[in-house]
């Protein structure tokens, strides 16, 4: 199946990944931009979570891992970050050379600019704003294979010419051979599919936490160059997502996904002006 709308191509390399990236095929980490850290990540009931800071910007790094061209669709708060359509898996993304790296700094406007992601109350989130608060606080990267067409040499053979019956039955073994291809492919895809069917129901399971109440906003205009390119993918459904929710660090203590260590408390002495319990030393003279 082939999937030829619009494309971009990840423009620049991006700093080094750290050890807060998730995932298998590529490198997912959530990068504050104001201080150039990596965000941690903390794992809470099969979920992985990072804390934001409110009026922050921030960026999607991502690092393709594989030895071959990777896609990556991408969405924030269910929203794909480069046609502001509701995110789904059959959508534009980003491609990734072997080895390539790069900064998803916010929504993307045009081929040469984004508007920040910003991390704001979840009223004046991009999401919100535009009629679709549902699910504010998460993001996501499918990752998709590419489909790698197999060069087949052709045949050469130094037989004399044949005859109409050794014609008819290289045609039979011709038709014989393309019906194994069909036969081994058509499987294939419907594993693929089922596959990436499972992997959906698991991102978009109903979760019992409450709604986090910090969202990704609308931020300014800023330069980010891509190009466009086609890519086919390997299989209709992804061969990897990975997804982090994210709020506020208040608000991930409340909900038990940090525990922050308490110092002991201060203990206040009796006899604080009688320190000593022998005669100190003179001093040197």
């Amino acid at each position: 199946m082939k999937h030829l709308s619009w494309l971009v191509t990840a423009a620049a390399l991006a700093a080094s990944s750290s050890a807060s990236a998730l995932g298998g095929l590529a490198d997912v980490a959530i990068v504050d931009r104001d201080s150039g850290a990596t965000l941690s990540t903390y794992y809470y009931r099969g979920e992985y979570w990072v804390a934001g800071n409110p009026g922050g910007r921030y960026a999607i790094e991502v690092r393709n891992r594989s030895g071959g061209r990777l896609l990556a669709v991408t969405a924030v708060d269910g929203v794909n970050v480069l046609s502001g359509a509701t995110a789904g898996f059959d959508q534009a993304g980003y491609v990734f050379d072997p080895g390539e790296s790069y900064q998803i700094t916010g929504w993307r406007k045009s081929n040469s600019e984004v508007a920040a992601f910003t991390f704001t109350d979840l009223p004046n989130s991009y999401a919100a704003r535009t009629g679709r608060a549902a699910n504010v606080g998460v993001i996501g990267v499918a990752v998709f294979r590419e489909r790698v067409q197999r060069y087949i040499p052709p045949r050469i053979t130094q037989a004399p010419v044949p005859g109409a019956a050794e014609t008819r039955a290289q045609a039979g073994d011709s038709n014989q051979d393309a019906a194994i291809a069909g036969g081994r492919a058509a499987p294939t895809a419907e594993a693929a599919a089922k596959s990436g069917e499972a992997a959906r129901r698991d991102s978009l399971a109903a979760d019992s936490a409450p709604a986090p109440r910090l969202g990704t906003g609308h931020g300014e205009r800023e330069s980010s160059v891509v190009q466009e390119t086609e890519f086919q993918r390997q299989q209709p459904g992804p061969n990897e997502i990975i997804r982090i929710r994210y709020d506020s660090m208040d608000n991930l203590v409340a909900l038990g996904v940090v525990r922050r260590v308490h110092p002991l408390p201060y203990r206040p002495e009796a006899f604080p002006g009688s320190p000593r319990q022998f005669v100190p030393d003179p001093p040197a003279g």
